[in-house]
């Protein structure tokens, strides 16, 4: 019917209609929603407007007619449109998106120009309504759609892959997985099949309307698609390859078939295999098929016939590897297909037991490919113990660990993001962190890259993993934890660094990396806890001479010192300040540490006063009295002046001295070595405490203490520094077997052990006290001293030479005479005649030094020209030419070579030694045969030592003269070298 003859009313209800059901559909529209909204409410604006025309009854005239004509075909092409897009596929209309928005916004358009047209199609009529007719025509005219951002990015992203061409599986996994969430599909095989039968329908129709550049794009689309897992029916796919299977399995060799791959058939039946294992040959078989062969005694391997199955895998897995390669690169879907197959299993076991390199490098990269953007065949490797294979392969040579880290993260890998579960399975292999580590610092730099990624994320899985790091010498994490961490963090990584074993080469790592200045902060700013960790990993840190520095330059002393100090602080941070100014002090010259931010010297003797006062509070704490002992004791050996402080100032001696009876055994053994240092300045405290009952006990008991050398050598200097005049103190320690303790240290002790103990024997061993010099040699120690002549320390030397000197003081008079027979020069005794002393003469009755051997070694001392050894030499030589035995002393000195090395002392040694030469020579030369013998050489030497001044008053000029007049007394010539001298 013509539309001149429809009545415009009619006409005016058919397009109201019309604009009714076409907004109700657009608000159906699953994509670009917003644009078809938009339109949707614009047909719902116009529908009012409309009826109102109904009821003014529009005139029917030709413009109102084209008017009502236009808008009405535009509506059409509007629901035409809607039912174009209504029910067609959600990937296809993400695909289209831009297209689709272009033209809904020119529908939209089109019918706000259609809808200009009624403005002047009848004014009368439209005078009331006008406004609004006028306002949603001129909206509609104007209207922009967009497309939303997050859909023009999946669809940028998918044009440029197409041109770049990509098809990796990664990438269309990527894709798929967008596309599929932008439009609200699951990202389910099943779900995904549907859209891509949908969108394969889409091309059909495509070609149908012979739209061949819509068909090639669309093509290549559904071709990048069909690349990801969830694009394939697993299922189907297994269905496939079992068909396969068939069809080889039905093989005839007189017929052209494709030829099958080796891999896939046993060696054994020649059928495809179901349940394959691995000879050590490399050689695969049916399980139940090789289980035969060999119950049947059969022992070479099945395909190559050798007689003995090699231990290694031989090159048929290579080759099974390099076709499997090959394959994967001619087309995705066989990576599901080699997986059906069993082969991803396989492969994954030999990579555990082979012992060949190459194999295991070509296994981990068919593996990575295999896996690479393959979901479920990542699942198949880590469900098939595969980190368990891959973690070791980490730990091997270059090109085998880079294949394994390469393969490791491509397997972590899920999609654009990393899987939690397998990163989380991974973290539980003890040695992954360790290998990982050992990759980040080699020389690799793509390891290098992957394995910290890999590391990164294993930290944010377990925040144990990073103190697992640490452990492998990576601390950057650890640091950066503690500096930028949440209170939980910092504490935690501060509880791993405490307990873990650190050398002081890890300990002064960590120092340059930064860690000391976010602990200081803590220390002055953080709660108790916070103080309590910080503290405790600056006592290990402190441990390192490099960290000290770094502590003290970063103002940590002061700040330690203030905390240990103050009166209202817990204890356990006493106790780890304590052990912190104990590690400083440690070394020879601690103090040096003790400065401010500057680098300024702090005052000691107020922190020594401190220290003292710590031990005063009976109620003090064993747990800070020792740190803050051990503290004092390192001060005051490193600073000699600081010892005078806490003798003089601070009362030291009388403070420490109560402690040799405290109950813990480790603050006796340092108030030992505290005593041992102070008694170098007030010895007579403490001589009077240890007289009082049971105190000399427990010195005695240190003497003899096996555990602590040190403790030994504290005990035997407090002995040696107290006065020897105090008798009744050596009588004492004779009693308690104080004597055996000190001679057994010349045996066992350190160097500066028997030093002291040769120092401390000196009380034992005064000429005065006979019976104590007896008690001394009965205890063996003669020989001991002499020993010490031979190879030891200068001064251990000098005090043995000494030591031997006051036993042989007492010679002469212990010298048992011997009787005579007859002329004097016909003696008929047996027993022979000690060449010094004119008797009979032996170690243990006289002290004799020549019956002891010491002789020799005393003279070689002279030798070494050494002013301590030389001087106590000649002193040990002096006791030879005594009154009574000046003669026999003076042969006895010639016969041993001792008296040319005294007279060279003359031009090397200082005043003080040369004046004790001199005083020997003075006793030797009373004897004419040693003035013939030695007379030249004294008076040219004397004469020089004078400067020919002979009437020098000085104490050594008055020696040298008289020793010069006994040599002009016995000259031979009646004439004297030095004028004036007679």
């Amino acid at each position: 019917m013509a539309m001149e003859l429809i009545p415009i009313g009619t006409i005016l209800a058919l397009v109201t209609n019309q604009v009714m059901k076409t907004a109700q559909a657009a608000k159906d529209i699953v994509i670009e929603k917003e644009s078809f909204k938009v339109l949707s409410k614009h047909l719902f604006d116009i529908e009012p407007l409309l009826k109102e025309l109904q009821l003014r009854q529009l005139n029917d005239s030709p413009a109102a007619r084209l008017a009502l004509e236009a808008l009405e075909a535009d509506v059409k092409k509007a629901n035409t449109l809607v039912e174009k897009y209504k029910n067609r596929g959600r990937f296809y209309l993400l695909v289209k998106c831009r297209h689709i928005v272009h033209e809904v916004q020119e529908v939209t358009r089109d019918i706000g120009r259609s809808l200009a047209a009624f403005s002047i199609a009848d004014t009368e009529v439209l005078s009331g309504i006008s406004d609004q007719v006028n306002r949603l025509q001129s909206e509609m005219q104007k209207v922009e759609f967009k497309t939303s951002h997050s859909q023009l990015q999946i669809v940028d992203k998918l044009n440029q892959g197409l041109r770049d061409q990509k098809r990796d599986q990664c990438f269309a996994n990527d894709m798929l997985e967008e596309i599929a969430r932008a439009v609200g599909v699951p990202v389910e095989p099943s779900e995904i099949s549907k859209e891509l039968a949908s969108f394969r329908r889409e091309i059909e129709e495509a070609g149908n309307r012979k739209e061949r550049a819509e068909v090639l794009f669309l093509e290549q689309v559904i071709e990048l698609l069909s690349q990801a897992d969830t694009a394939r029916d697993f299922e189907e796919m297994k269905k496939q390859y079992f068909q396969r299977a068939q069809v080889i399995q039905r093989y005839d060799t007189q017929k052209e078939y494709i030829p099958p791959l080796k891999p896939f058939k046993c060696r054994i039946s020649g059928e495809v295999m179901v349940d394959p294992v691995s000879l050590c040959t490399g050689t695969t078989c049916e399980r139940a098929a090789i289980e035969a062969w060999f119950d049947c005694g059969k022992k070479t391997d099945p395909d190559t016939g050798d007689a003995k199955l090699s231990s290694g895998v031989d090159l048929k897995v290579e080759e099974a590897l390099n076709q499997m390669q090959e394959l994967i690169r001619e087309n995705s879907i066989n990576k599901d297909w080699i997986s059906i197959g069993g082969l991803t299993d396989k492969i994954n076991s030999i990579l555990g037991s082979s012992h060949n390199r190459e194999v295991r490098k070509k296994i981990l990269i068919t593996l990575k490919d295999m896996v690479e953007g393959h979901a479920r065949n990542k699942e198949k490797v880590i469900e098939h113990q595969g980190f368990d294979y891959i973690v070791p392969c980490l730990g091997r040579d270059r090109s085998i660990s880079m294949a394994a880290v390469e393969l490791l993260y491509e397997l972590l890998q899920d999609r654009s993001k990393w899987n939690e579960s397998f990163c989380c399975q991974l973290s539980q292999q003890s040695s992954a962190i360790l290998f990982l580590v050992t990759l980040l610092k080699g020389p690799v730099r793509e390891s290098a890259d992957h394995a910290e990624k890999i590391l990164n994320k294993l930290f944010d899985v377990d925040e144990e993993n990073i103190s697992r790091a640490a452990k492998s010498g990576w601390y950057k994490p650890l640091i950066d934890r503690i500096v930028q961490g949440p209170e939980s963090s910092r504490m935690s990584m501060m509880k791993a660094l405490v307990t873990m074993e650190l050398v002081d080469s890890n300990l002064k790592v960590l120092g340059e990396e930064g860690i000391i200045p976010p602990l200081l902060s803590m220390v002055a700013s953080g709660n108790i806890e916070l103080k309590e960790l910080s503290l405790s990993v600056l006592v290990k840190l402190s441990s390192c001479h490099a960290n000290k520095e770094l502590i003290a330059t970063g103002g940590g002393v002061p700040l330690v010192l203030k905390l240990m100090f103050s009166p209202h602080v817990c204890t356990i941070l006493i106790v780890r300040c304590s052990e912190i100014v104990e590690k400083l002090s440690s070394e020879g010259n601690g103090v040096k540490f003790f400065v401010d931010e500057k680098g300024v010297q702090l005052e000691l003797e107020p922190i020594i006063r401190e220290l003292l006062a710590l031990q005063q509070n009976s109620k003090s704490s064993n747990n800070f009295r020792r740190p803050a002992l051990r503290a004092l004791l390192g001060m005051c050996r490193s600073e000699a002046k600081l010892v005078k402080t806490a003798v003089l100032t601070a009362n030291g001696v009388s403070l420490v001295l109560p402690l040799l009876d405290d109950p813990d055994s480790e603050i006796r053994e340092i108030a030992v070595n505290l005593l041992f240092l102070f008694s170098q300045h007030e010895s007579q405290g403490v001589v009077e405490y240890l007289l009082m009952p049971k105190r000399l006990e427990g010195l005695v008991g240190f003497l003899e203490n096996d555990y602590n050398s040190d403790v030994k050598m504290a005990a035997a200097g407090l002995l040696a520094n107290l006065p020897k005049s105090e008798t009744s103190l050596t009588k004492k320690l004779i009693e308690l077997d104080g004597l055996p303790a000190i001679i057994n240290l010349l045996k066992s002790g350190s160097m500066e052990a028997k030093e002291h103990a040769l120092s401390a024997l000196f009380r034992f061993t005064d000429p005065a006290n006979v019976k104590s010099q007896q008690i001394v040699v009965e205890h063996g120690a003669y020989p001991l001293f002499v020993n010490f002549l031979k190879v030891n320390s200068v001064t251990a030397k000098a005090r043995a030479a000494a030591l031997i000197g006051n036993l042989s003081m007492s010679s002469p008079k212990l010298t048992v005479a011997s009787e005579k027979t007859g002329c004097w020069c016909f003696r008929t005794s047996c027993v022979p005649v000690c060449p010094a002393h004119g008797g009979i003469c032996n170690v243990n009755t006289s002290f004799c030094l020549l019956e002891a051997k010491a002789l020799p070694y005393i003279v070689k001392l002279l030798h070494d020209e050494v002013e301590e050894t030389a001087y106590e030499a000649i002193q040990t030589l002096s006791t030879l030419v005594q009154d009574g035995c000046t003669q026999r002393g003076a042969i006895v000195l010639h016969d041993a070579g001792a008296i040319n090395p005294v007279l060279d002392i003359l031009t090397w040694g200082t005043d003080s030694l040369k004046g004790e030469a001199v005083g020997l020579l003075e006793k030797v030369f009373i004897s004419k045969e040693m003035v013939d013998s030695y007379g030249t050489k004294a008076r040219y030497l004397l004469v020089g030592l004078t400067g020919r001044n002979v009437h020098d008053d000085s104490l050594l000029g008055r020696k040298v003269a008289k020793v010069l007049s006994l040599v002009e007394r016995y000259s031979k010539s009646s004439t004297s070298i030095i004028p004036g001298l007679f």
